[in-house]
């Protein structure tokens, strides 16, 4: 006699599966690594004491 199957567990499975697959498209598309944010980041605090030291005190 066949196993019994759980058609909730299949649907549910499969609404991950493709969950997973368009979460994977999106970060392909607009996503950026850890090590890209950081180097942006860190960037962006260069520029900003950069400017902080030309800055004039003219009031």
């Amino acid at each position: 006699m066949a196993e019994p199957v759980n058609l909730n567990r299949f649907r549910k499975e499969k609404a991950r599966a493709e969950k997973k697959a368009r979460a994977d498209q999106n970060a392909a598309k607009f996503g950026r690594t850890k090590a890209q944010k950081d180097a942006e980041e860190k960037l962006s605090d260069i520029e900003k004491r950069r400017l902080d030291g030309v800055k004039r005190d003219d009031r």
